[in-house]
């Protein structure tokens, strides 16, 4: 097996754990009665900026493999 992180790095994590939140506000805001597209748009714009967190992160060098 080769020695890659493949996504264990805090970079990934941060950006997964954003997009989630955003699929969960998302998720909500459809999901309410009536429809709150609102919160909906602040779903995807977390989903966005998980895009946002990985990129400034990853040139931090938060995206480097521990070996």
């Amino acid at each position: 097996m080769s020695d890659s992180s493949h996504g264990n790095t805090p970079a990934a994590w941060s950006a997964v754990t954003v997009a989630m939140l955003g699929f969960v506000v998302g998720a909500v805001g459809l999901l309410l009665d009536p429809v709150s597209m609102t919160i909906f748009w602040v779903g995807v714009g977390l989903g966005v900026a998980s895009l946002v967190v990985f990129a400034v992160m990853a040139k931090l060098g938060f995206h480097e493999s521990g070996h």
